[in-house]
This record gives C-alpha cells, sequence and structure tokens, in this order.
C-alpha cells in the first residue's frame, strides 16, 4: 500500500483523496472486542497497489489481470466511440496543455514575468505562424467570442502545427540561455514563422485558413461520462 501512496503522489493526486481510514472493531469472544485500522482504496489506488504487488502470489496475479481486461476494454469501447480525428484533438490538446506550461516557465526564466508581458510574447506567436495575426485577430478570423479559447476550436492539424511552435521555442529559449523580454518575444516570432514557413513548403493550408470546429470540451466531457460509464451528450 506504501508503493500506492507513493506512486499516486508522484503522479499528482492527492492520496487523501484516495486512501481513508476507518477503525472498526472484531469481536474476539466472550464479549471481548478489539480495534483495527482498515484503509478503504478508490479503484484506481487499488490499481496502483496490484501493479506494485508480487506477481507470483497467485491473488495478485488475479487482480492483475482483471485491471489488464477491464483497461482493454474501456480502450477498445472508447476505439469505436471516437473518431481518428476526435482522438487526435483529445490527444493534441492535452499536451498543448501541458507544453503551454513548459514554454510559460521558459519565458519567465527568460524574463516574461507579468501576465500582460506573457500575452504579448504569446501574440508573438501567433503572429509568427499566422502571418501577423495576434490571438485577437485570429478570434475575429475563426467567428470565435471573446470566451471562447482558441486552441479548443482547432482541428489535429492546426494543434499539431501550435504544439510544434510551442515545444520548439521552449526548447530554444531554454538551450540559448535568451533573456529578455525583447528577446524572447522575437524568438516566440520566429520559430512561429519557420512553422509556417515548412507548412507553405509542404504546400499545406496556413493556420489561418483551416476550419473552425466545435470545442473539445464536449469531447473532453464526453470521454469523462464514458470512462464513469455514463451517457454521453446526446443523451
Amino acid at each position: 500500500m506504501r508503493k500506492a501512496w507513493h506512486a499516486c503522489q508522484n503522479s499528482g493526486h492527492n492520496p487523501n483523496e484516495h486512501f481513508v481510514k476507518i477503525t472498526e472493531k472484531i469481536n474476539l469472544g466472550k464479549g471481548a472486542e478489539r480495534e483495527v485500522d482498515t484503509w478503504l482504496m478508490s479503484r484506481y489506488v487499488c490499481y496502483l497497489a496490484v501493479q506494485n504487488a508480487d506477481s507470483t502470489k497467485p491473488i495478485v496475479a488475479q487482480a492483475q489481470t482483471y485491471f489488464a481486461i477491464q483497461v482493454r476494454r474501456t480502450e477498445k469501447f472508447l476505439d469505436n466511440t471516437f473518431t481518428e480525428e476526435e482522438e487526435k484533438r483529445l490527444l493534441l490538446r492535452e499536451e498543448m496543455r501541458k507544453h503551454n506550461t513548459h514554454l510559460a516557465s521558459a519565458a519567465k526564466d527568460a524574463g516574461v514575468i507579468s501576465n500582460k508581458d506573457y500575452g504579448i510574447f504569446q501574440n508573438c506567436g501567433y503572429k509568427g505562424l499566422y502571418g501577423g495575426l495576434d490571438r485577437q485577430d485570429i478570434h475575429a478570423r475563426k467567428g470565435l467570442n471573446k470566451n471562447q479559447q482558441i486552441l479548443d476550436h482547432m482541428g489535429s492539424t492546426e494543434l499539431a502545427a501550435n504544439l510544434f511552435r510551442a515545444t520548439q521555442t521552449e526548447e530554444k529559449l531554454r538551450r540559448d540561455g535568451i533573456t529578455g523580454k525583447k528577446n524572447a518575444n522575437q524568438t516566440h516570432y520566429e520559430v512561429g514563422r519557420k512553422v509556417r514557413k515548412t507548412m507553405e513548403e509542404l504546400g499545406n493550408t496556413m493556420p489561418e485558413n483551416l476550419p473552425t470546429v466545435d470545442s473539445i470540451k464536449k469531447l473532453e466531457l464526453k470521454k469523462k461520462r464514458l470512462l464513469r460509464g455514463g451517457k454521453d451528450d446526446k443523451d
């Protein structure tokens, strides 16, 4: 159980939300009782506990087999529920969230500190990739309102281009030890422009001309409900 606790913690989850300790009384006979501690665990940490247990023990092997079968059933179910494009969007949008966090950290190390400065930094990347269009221009071109996030309404091709922009900018900022807001902004712009140039050379559609799609949040909600065994958005 200790390994499962640490695995849960290291994966970014709060163990206290998955482990609950209760005290129960057991009958020892002749009216005597003794208090014993019992741990209740969520399905998630049960899985972690089984994966970290000794598979030579029959009960552990059986539990590992059970979870392996359940995981495969879920995978097959999801494979038949989402199109290939939807799966790509879900994967790339999640990667974009993660790498935008890394990019923000690299930009901060370079001297982009305030929210206003970071907004300018982000616009430089968009301008490079979108032929001079900033966030507001892209919103207008794609028919999005102020509260809608651009990344949530991108198809997989556009998301992939932006992911490449983000990862390569982070890498260059850190590798070259770039400092100063002006230099960081210029770096982001140049990386975005090079990604755009590559798309042009390949004869691909420019990102600002790619279609606007429904919000990724609908797919994320549908996937969450399916994983919980609930109904999808059509119900």
